[in-house]
């Protein structure tokens, strides 16, 4: 049976697909009966189930967060949210953990990373400082890291939130950098190699938990910005060899910690040099457009088919315009 698209279900279409438990919830109602409310979901994203009432409360026996089901239903509409969900027809099949691929139901990049890896190795070759190119080669160079970045998402639930995310999210930031850095004339090597360095520590603080991304105990006692420049200090180390200058790594150092742009946005130090501003609005650009992007898609948010939005998408904060289909600027 092929996958499911969750994201183009209509009214009263019918449900028989495995389907990851996303989120569980266990509630009350006021006269004390329990219930339980569960988010499903696979690659394409997720979506509601009718809350599960006392009287059918082992439909969910096991249906615990990050367990594959197999979901025999009917799609509905939640009233108070205009909102589709799913209407069990009867109880959700747990499958035995071992005969699922967990990484089949998250969700992913489009187009695969071949195209991606192969630009990236592009902007390295272009690096003229061999010092510098030296650095960025400590971990593009070492397939062990390679492999995990290509699993890494871009955050937990938030722009590039999926598999192969973070690899997108770098080279849309080392694409805008490198551009900016031509056009302001600043040190385009700096550049690039601050671009591609900026968020290594992502790799280090989120991981796949249960039913979608988690942060590591590393990323949530540390941080990835901070586990970035410590990453990179572990690594030079290790290498046993004048890599870099101190001037050159203090340069390479200062564009992670400061990438964020300010201290109430988890910088430890602001944007010092024009490479590290550089880079932080580069990251702001994919980071932003990227949510907006994602918002415009989701069809949860013009579900009375206007071009504004019926409310503000979280990510974005604000109400968005949809352009009519068929219809263009200019």
């Amino acid at each position: 049976m092929p996958p499911l698209n969750l994201t183009q279900l209509a009214i009263g279409e019918r449900v028989q697909h495995e389907l990851l438990v996303v989120d569980r919830v266990e509630k009350t109602q006021g006269n004390g009966d329990p219930f339980v409310l569960l988010t499903l979901g696979n690659a394409s994203g997720s979506i509601g189930v009718a809350p599960i009432w006392s009287n059918q409360r082992e439909w969910a026996d096991g249906a615990d967060r990050g367990r594959v089901v197999q979901a025999i239903g009917q799609v509905g509409l939640y009233q108070k949210t205009g909102k589709r969900q799913i209407h069990l027809a009867g109880p959700l099949r747990v499958l035995p953990t071992e005969q699922v691929d967990l990484h089949a139901f998250l969700p992913r990049i489009a187009g695969g990373t071949t195209r991606l890896w192969d630009w990236i190795d592009r902007r390295r070759a272009e690096i003229t400082t061999p010092a510098v190119r030296r650095v960025v080669d400590l971990f593009y160079a070492d397939d062990d890291f390679r492999l995990q970045l290509e699993h890494t998402p871009g955050s937990v639930n938030g722009h590039h939130a999926k598999l192969g995310g973070l690899l997108l999210h770098l080279f849309e930031v080392t694409s805008i950098a490198r551009n900016m850095a031509r056009t302001m004339n600043a040190n385009a090597d700096l550049v690039v190699a601050g671009a591609l360095l900026h968020d290594v520590g992502k790799v280090e603080a989120y991981e796949i938990d249960g039913g979608g991304f988690g942060y590591t105990p590393h990323g949530l006692l540390l941080g990835h910005v901070v586990l970035g420049c410590l990453m990179l200090e572990r690594r030079r180390t290790a290498a046993g060899r004048a890599i870099c200058s101190d001037g050159q790594l203090l340069d390479l150092q200062h564009m992670i910690l400061s990438h964020h742009g300010s201290l109430e946005l988890g910088s430890p130090v602001q944007p010092m040099t024009a490479e590290a501003e550089i880079v932080h609005w580069a990251d702001e650009a994919s980071a932003k457009a990227n949510d907006m992007i994602e918002s415009l898609e989701d069809s949860e948010l013009f579900a009375s088919g206007k071009e504004v939005s019926d409310k503000r998408p979280w990510r974005v904060g604000r109400r968005i315009w949809r352009r009519p289909d068929g219809t263009w600027l200019g």
